[in-house]
């Protein structure tokens, strides 16, 4: 009986120490981000305004600005999330209702977690040999967002397979008993029970495009342009131009690279300046992600 008592104890004590590690380790990575944070916006906040987000880059400081580097990162960022949604979507569905088990589903599956961890400059070197060489899309708004496309779409395929996979047989079961068809099955009850585990993936992969650099340097962003794409609006039917798809372009990461090279501290402030916008624009997606996945848990009842 003494030596139950004392394992309990033992057992008890070490979950104590756990938890404490636990906390502690959660503080640090807190305490580093608010000193990144607070510096950023000590160095940076004066900064923004209007102007700041307004102007174009330049080589004075004071009348620099993130106004093609922000529309840039809204049209790249837009091409991915038209790439990588339906088609990670449509095949984490597949794979978790549709595809057999067998050893080329496994396959495919290990192929995919793989991916979600080979680094983004491989991505960046497989958008140039693809997009840009063999189907001349050329150093463009297109190769960009199909290159970010690729970087986050084993993403998007796992958080669709994860959001899927927790909804329980039951729900299955119960619409193939009221003579349900498979499809009908996806249509009315796996995906809309499984739609905010499916968005908080999609959310956190762009989030996480949003502040790449390296596959956008591989196929050729630029580090200095002081003009916008084309509209994608026309005075012509059918009023709708993508010429925009294949213009030259820059994106926030890229423009605080170059304004950090420069040796002018008014550049370094620049630089935190356009950093706040880009930490706080992934902070928003991420608490967006989070808020789409409480407000759906807490509609849906099983």
């Amino acid at each position: 009986m003494e030596d139950i008592k004392k394992r309990i104890r033992i057992t008890k004590f070490l979950d104590y120490i756990f938890a404490i590690v636990g906390l502690l380790s959660t503080l640090v990575g807190l305490a580093l981000l608010f000193t990144l944070m607070t510096d950023l916006f000590m160095d940076g906040f004066p900064r923004l305004g209007y102007k700041f987000f307004a102007s174009f880059p330049s080589r004075f400081p004071d009348e620099a600005g993130i106004l093609s580097a922000w529309v840039g990162s809204f049209l790249v960022l837009l091409v991915t999330a038209s790439a990588a949604i339906p088609i990670g979507v449509a095949a984490g569905i597949y794979l978790e209702e549709y595809a057999g088990k067998n050893w080329l589903t496994n396959i495919i599956e290990i192929n995919i977690a793989n991916l979600a961890g080979v680094p983004s400059i491989v991505y960046g070197l497989l958008a140039l040999v693809v997009f840009v060489y063999f189907f001349k899309f050329g150093e463009s708004i297109l190769t960009g967002g199909l290159a970010l496309a690729l970087l986050i779409l084993p993403m998007v395929i796992m958080a669709t397979r994860e959001a899927i996979r927790a909804i329980p047989n039951s729900i299955r079961e119960a619409s193939y008993a009221l003579g349900a068809t498979k499809w009908q099955t996806v249509q009315f009850h796996i995906i809309p029970y499984s739609t905010g585990g499916i968005l908080t993936g999609i959310i956190i992969g762009l989030s996480r495009a949003i502040g790449e650099t390296a596959p956008i340097i591989t196929v050729g962003a630029l580090t200095f342009i002081a003009f916008l794409p084309s509209s994608p609006f026309s005075s012509e039917f059918p009023f709708i131009s993508f010429k925009w798809l294949f213009d030259p372009f820059t994106v926030m990461p890229i423009q605080m690279f170059n304004w950090v090279s420069r040796p002018q501290h008014e550049f370094q402030l620049n630089a935190a300046a356009a950093g706040i916008v880009l930490m706080m624009m992934t902070l928003l997606m991420n608490g967006f992600a989070i808020y789409i996945r409480y407000r759906f848990r807490k509609k849906i009842k099983w």
